[in-house]
């Protein structure tokens, strides 16, 4: 008993989600409540596969807008932009990691997860600083956060040799959306996954148009040039050839057609650019555990992205602008993890990357970026202290076909952090962190035309986290209550931002923005059982942020007009929550978004700010059994006060919609 305590013990809390399961023979260990993110210790928040499901969102930025300390700027409706920020340190200081390798755009520095559905995810989950997982590839290292989507893996039950799973979405202003996942086990050793997904919508929501400030006279239109669709598929092919030795491949396509709608301002909200899209890439990951002590990982991909854009109404010379964009990226990584003791281990982590970008504009500098990152990490855990540590290597050279380049960055930084649990009898925890980590400038920064800046440095940000979380079973009705709080300051200097120049058309980037952040993350949840079969989930967040531009307090310059001033889009009280009662019938949820006001540029006066909002969306849901199949219904109501509530000042968000999805899964 006592060896098999130690071993759930350490392999619990080490490297046990990207090494293997062990095993314990004739023992068989569930539990519906997950601890990990009390026990973690970084700020970690994760939504499982059915969780998503009870949250009313259809794609992966709508979920993410439920984790608290997120910043998701949306420019409306299903086919806008969305980009995630946490703890207001920017958007390009954010790792989107698939299937446990990083999505990238080294074009604008940050990545659109308004593009990745919900379909196929099994797993969502957001880390503050980096993961407790030390793991991993160099890159996740290389960042201030990482969301990282895990799809789903297949599993065949009752000696079946297939799996399918079909659903069909329809609602609101033209909505279709059909998918379908297909598994397949070929032999012992081997499964095949195949999913597609494709969505098409014309978005024309109706909204009111103020020809001025709000009260006065006003219309009801309907939103222009929304149109949408999109194309997902997805090929998998899993190898579990032993216990100690996995294997998997993924080749992924994606395009889509969207057209750009214009602000609603002006008593003008024509629009007629638009937007086409294209990415593919194959990744592959292997996995080889040589003894107890010694593990290896290697990970490779190869990523290509399109996009075209057209704007027929340009008001230059041509009559139009239309403009292609190509990326491509060639990505390699190895890790090795040493045990040196039980509760002791090590990892050596190098990723190798080349990313190459050109577009159709004249005297493009067509620049490749070649990268080296080097992650050294220890960890240690007993019984009640995790303690981990790391320092990674930044190596990088740049070059260009045309002009001058940017040159090389070296970097050191370095991360450490550790949680303890000071009473023996209870799960209360203290944790610690603090993480020096920069971005580099994206492509679009150091040569787009005449704004690039090829001198621009690295914008470093500093964080500091201090937090406790508890969890506990109270009794058989109130099996799990949880919290967790944590204060966390965060400094931002040779921030990059835009400013004009010889006159307000042209503008240049420069390290200019000091950004000083301090705010709060409360986390609660609680779970009730009246009943067999009946089961009440409660959960939510509340985020307070006081993120203030510290740049320069000359109020004769134009950074002093925003010194000390809440920076753009940050509200300083924002949260979310939901309910879930499962019952023998149906299962009902109830989820909340809500943000404080805010404001659309750095000056914090009234003609830029932007009133808080209260998103409230519910859901019915009823499962059958028919033979062999299982089939589902739900129905949605969302945004339920009809509010076209702006995240992006002038994009208003849909209003009341209705979404209906049936699924058969075989």
């Amino acid at each position: 008993m006592m060896l098999i305590g130690c071993a759930v013990q350490c392999y619990g809390s080490q490297e046990i989600d990207t090494t293997k399961v062990y095993s314990i023979p004739e023992v068989v260990v569930s539990d519906r409540y997950q601890t990990r993110e009390v026990r973690s210790a970084v700020p970690l928040q994760i939504f499982s596969h059915e969780e998503l499901k009870n949250l009313n969102v259809m794609q992966v930025s709508d979920a993410v807008k439920h984790f608290s300390g997120v910043t998701v700027k949306d420019y409306g409706g299903i086919g806008g932009l969305k980009t995630v920020s946490i703890r207001s340190l920017g958007a390009q200081h954010t790792v989107v990691g698939y299937d446990g390798i990083a999505v990238t755009d080294c074009q604008t520095g940050q990545a659109d997860i308004g593009r990745f559905s919900l379909e196929n995810v099994d797993r969502l989950m957001l880390s503050n600083g980096q993961s407790d997982q030390i793991f991993q590839p160099a890159r996740f290292f290389a960042s201030a956060g990482i969301l990282n989507i895990q799809t789903l893996t297949p599993v065949f039950q009752n000696n079946k040799s297939v799996n399918l799973n079909a659903s069909v979405k329809s609602g609101s202003w033209g909505l279709v959306n059909p998918s379908v996942l297909y598994e397949q086990k070929l032999g012992e050793k081997w499964a095949l996954t195949a999913n597609a997904e494709w969505m098409s919508s014309d978005g024309h929501y109706p909204y009111t148009l103020y020809y001025g400030e709000e009260g006065d006279q006003s219309s009801r239109e309907k939103r222009k040039n929304t149109e949408v669709q999109t194309f997902r598929a997805e090929a998998g092919l899993f190898g579990n050839f032993s216990d100690t030795e996995q294997w998997k491949l993924k080749a992924y396509y994606y395009q889509s057609s969207r057209g750009l709608p214009n602000a609603t301002t002006l008593y003008y909200d024509y629009s007629s650019q638009h937007l086409w899209d294209k990415n593919i890439f194959i990744q592959s990951q292997y996995k080889k555990e040589f003894s107890r002590k010694w593990v290896f990982q290697a990970s490779g991909k190869w990523n290509w992205t399109y996009q075209h854009y057209l704007d027929p109404d340009y008001k230059g010379t041509t009559g139009q602008s239309e403009n292609s964009y190509f990326q491509q990226e060639y990505y390699l990584s190895t890790a090795v993890l040493f045990r040196a003791l039980d509760c002791l281990s090590f990892s050596l982590s190098t990723d190798g990357i080349v990313n190459r970008m050109n577009c159709d504009l004249k005297d493009f500098a067509k620049p490749v970026r070649y990268s080296w990152l080097t992650a050294l990490a220890g960890k240690y855990v007993n019984d009640w202290m995790t303690l981990s540590a790391s320092v990674l290597s930044t190596v990088i050279y740049e070059d260009v076909a045309k002009g001058n380049s940017a040159g090389g960055h070296r970097k050191l930084s370095p991360y450490a952090s550790v949680s303890f649990k000071p009473f023996v009898s209870e799960e209360f925890r203290v944790r610690f962190f603090y993480k020096d980590i920069f971005r580099l400038p994206s492509f679009n920064d150091l040569y787009y035309g005449q704004t690039g800046n090829i001198r621009l440095k690295p914008e470093n940000a500093s964080q500091l986290n201090v937090g406790l979380t508890y969890s506990k079973r109270i009794s058989d009705w109130l099996p799990y209550v949880s919290a967790t709080v944590d204060a966390y300051s965060n400094r931002i200097t040779d921030k990059i931002v835009a400013i004009p120049t010889k006159n307000l058309f042209i503008w240049s980037m420069v390290n200019l923005g000091k950004v000083d952040i301090k705010g709060i993350d409360f986390t609660a949840s609680v779970s009730v059982q009246p009943a067999e079969k009946y089961v009440l989930s409660l959960s939510g967040n509340y985020t307070y942020q006081h993120a203030l531009d510290v740049t320069n307090s000359d109020p004769s310059t134009l950074e002093g007009k925003t010194y000390k001033h809440q920076i753009a889009y940050t509200p300083r009280v924002s949260g979310s929550g939901q309910a879930v009662l499962e019952t023998p019938w149906v299962d009902l949820s109830y989820s909340m978004l809500f943000s404080g006001k805010r404001y659309a540029l750095g000056q914090n006066i009234a003609k830029n700010r932007l009133d808080g909002y209260t998103d409230h969306s519910v859901s019915v849901r009823r499962g059958f059994r028919w033979k062999k199949t299982n089939l589902s219904l739900a129905l949605e109501m969302l945004n339920l006060a009809d509010k076209n509530y702006e995240i992006v000042k002038n994009f208003p968000m849909p209003g009341r919609s209705f979404r209906i999805t049936v699924g058969v899964k075989y």
